[in-house]
């Protein structure tokens, strides 16, 4: 898909969508702020973008209003047009077949997917496997072109129910379930996984691996030889907060550091 041993894919978090509590009423500026954010992106060199309603905290659970669907086909589809790059969508929270929708809508490359397998307690609820009905939907489309790559021990989650089940076993029921990729992230937004939890999906996992949280131009020389790609966020923007826009300088920074390993 991306065209590189290690890809980096650049994180859009779409200002407040309808239906959200901090919806200000404008849909014309949270299009124009989240194709202003995808150029910066594709300017400084990432390999794909994926498009995030980070902002519509507090999440609903395992769905999103149709309202909310709407709007954020909407973004994705414009930033397909724009960039001409891989695209991918995230709706939270485990919104994943609404998620499915809009990148069938769009012809988008994949989705990233909380609970696809186990069930785990997230801060917004509990989150149980969607796997067979994520799985289902996606053959009924016809849309075995998106990617669905799963979060396993996912970020901002107690995982004491499967405390018996380790990351590689997750990532192998994954692999069953017809996951096609599984990300790994560290404990909250901003954190990195530790380095033996990465290098045990990269000695054991059969899929390819990408990490969910806290790269930075720093920590990729480790990670990078590792996994097959790197989702940023909130170091690529200003003052290094994921609720800022994108810096030009920061995404670049990114890009150099990456470019060593492919």
């Amino acid at each position: 898909m991306f065209g590189k041993k290690c890809s980096l894919i650049g994180c859009v978090h779409v200002h407040p969508l309808p239906g959200s509590a901090g919806y200000t009423g404008n849909m014309e500026q949270v299009l124009s702020a989240a194709l202003a954010d995808a150029k910066v992106y594709q300017e400084g060199g990432v390999d794909g973008i994926i498009v995030e309603n980070m902002h519509d905290a507090p999440y609903l659970t395992g769905f999103v209003d149709p309202e909310t669907v709407a709007a954020m086909t909407v973004v994705a589809n414009a930033i397909k047009t724009q960039t001409k790059l891989p695209i991918g969508v995230q709706l939270l929270a485990g919104a994943n077949i609404e998620a499915l929708g809009v990148a069938a809508a769009c012809n988008l490359d994949f989705i990233r997917v909380e609970g696809f397998v186990f069930a785990h307690v997230g801060d917004e609820g509990l989150h149980d496997s969607c796997a067979a009905k994520l799985v289902r939907r996606r053959a009924h489309l016809k849309a075995g072109k998106i990617k669905i790559f799963a979060d396993i021990k996912k970020k901002h989650s107690a995982h004491a129910i499967t405390g018996d089940v380790t990351l590689l076993e997750t990532a192998e029921a994954a692999e069953f379930f017809k996951a096609d990729g599984v990300i790994v992230t560290g404990s909250a937004t901003g954190k990195e996984p530790t380095l033996s939890d990465v290098q045990s999906l990269k000695h054991g996992a059969k899929l390819p691996v990408l990490i969910g949280s806290g790269i930075t131009p720093d920590n990729i020389p480790t990670y990078a030889p590792l996994v097959d790609g790197l989702i940023v966020g909130s170091y690529a923007k200003f003052d290094g907060n994921w609720q800022n826009d994108v810096d030009p300088a920061r995404v670049k920074q990114l890009t150099q550091a990456i470019a060593k390993f492919n």
